[in-house]
């Protein structure tokens, strides 16, 4: 098994993997780090708990570092390009964390706050900046901040950067960077408007590839629950209460769902927060951080406000709603087993959201194991026209008795 000392690292960076406990590296770790340390251009499709945020900043502290002490006021010399603030965060603590024991500088940059403390630190030099698109070019036009001396240049996420409409504020981005840089270019699936993209950033990339596009990862068991909209909820609480009594992460499709299930979770003596758009930065990152310390055991979420949380050892992902893009499903369920860690992902599905279930099956390329006797099992179905084709039972019965979190068959490519 290849280690990160096979990976030619510097010591520093080693000492830092190691006191974070990470001995071996991920698939996509192992593929893209010594193309990125030969500085060849590289194009990424790996979905999310793959490892592909330590994949892209290792190599680039290396690289950096090889050059020799920063200066008193460093020009930026990386930037990191990603379409949340959550996901930007995130991948600055990631600079932090593997560059404990380097003298590089970092910083993030991202909309929904004061700008004052983001251009404070910036103004002090740093080495590698992340940035979302908008705050980015917000603080280019105040001339705030200059790209002209950026050698490497990451776009990740850039799916979801074409689904949040972004695409035309990262052509943007690109006019403004030196024409002889490095880029890395991440993408969960590869559509054509995607391969487009990466044709004019990227010259003669070495292309990675961890899973096939659209599938879900191995180590992820899944389960589905045909239930009754109404009923979802106790479902939900049965289930935590009862079986899962763990850290889970709950996703509903819009934020009002995500207030409304917190409120009735909490009136049901169960921890929860929401985290969604109409939260502020603060109190999105307050409900982030208590549930990382599991002060809170459920954290809501819509999926555009999930998108990049990085949650060690989560091992729960419940679909309290079925997302109508199939995409989506996969980005969900990923927050769970992550980087090789086994996960379970568990989905309610009403009986409008039966069409949804077809579109995904569709795109992973599997039928989703259905737990067969649940104590809340889909009333509605009996009075479907019998024209509707009924719920195709493919999982074993269980007792009554057992809420039913089956074991699920785990996923196939």
């Amino acid at each position: 098994m290849t280690t990160f000392q096979d990976l030619a690292l510097i010591k520093p960076i080693l000492l830092a993997l190691d006191k974070l406990g990470y001995q071996n590296p991920t698939p996509i770790q192992e593929q893209a780090i010594p193309h990125i340390l030969k500085q060849q251009d590289l194009l990424g499709c790996a979905q999310t708990g793959t490892g592909k945020t330590a994949a892209f900043a290792i190599p680039i502290l290396q690289l950096l570092d090889a050059k020799g002490p920063a200066k008193q006021r460093p020009n930026i010399k990386a930037l990191i390009v990603t379409p949340t603030r959550e996901l930007a965060i995130q991948i600055d603590e990631s600079f932090s964390e593997y560059g404990e024991f380097l003298h590089l500088k970092h910083a993030v940059i991202f909309g929904g706050v004061n700008q004052h403390a983001q251009v404070q630190q910036i103004r002090q030099g740093i080495d590698i900046l992340t940035a979302t698109p908008g705050r980015l070019l917000d603080l280019i036009g105040q001339k705030l901040i200059s790209l002209k001396d950026i050698e490497l240049f990451v776009l990740d996420e850039a799916d979801r950067m074409l689904d949040m409409g972004f695409i035309h504020d990262v052509k943007k981005i690109i006019q403004l960077l030196p024409h002889k840089r490095q880029s890395l270019f991440f993408s969960a699936t590869m559509p054509k408007a995607i391969q487009a993209l990466a044709d004019t950033i990227l010259s003669k990339p070495v292309k990675v590839s961890v899973t096939p596009e659209s599938t879900t990862a191995e180590t992820i068991q899944q389960s589905l629950y045909y239930v009754d909209r109404s009923s979802k909820y106790q479902l939900l609480s049965d289930l935590i209460a009862n079986e899962i009594k763990d850290s889970v992460l709950v996703f509903t499709r819009t934020k009002h769902g995500a207030d409304k299930l917190v409120k009735i979770l909490n009136k049901r003596e169960l921890s929860a927060m929401a985290i969604h758009g109409n939260k502020s930065q603060n109190a999105r990152q307050n409900a982030l951080e208590r549930f990382k310390s599991k002060e809170i055991q459920v954290l809501v979420a819509t999926d555009l406000a999930a998108r990049g949380i990085d949650i060690d050892l989560l091992k729960y992902v419940i679909n309290y709603e079925i997302p109508n893009i199939p995409e989506s499903y996969v980005h969900r369920i990923g927050r769970g087993g992550r980087a090789g860690s086994e996960g379970i992902a568990i989905s309610f599905c009403d009986i409008d959201e039966m069409a949804y279930i077809k579109d995904i099956e569709k795109i992973i390329g599997m039928k989703i194991p259905v737990v067969e006797n649940h104590n809340y099992p889909m009333k509605q179905l009996e009075k479907k026209d019998t024209k509707a084709a009924a719920p195709d039972r493919r999982q074993s019965t269980q007792p009554k008795r057992n809420n039913g979190m089956a074991k699920a068959a785990r996923t196939k490519k």
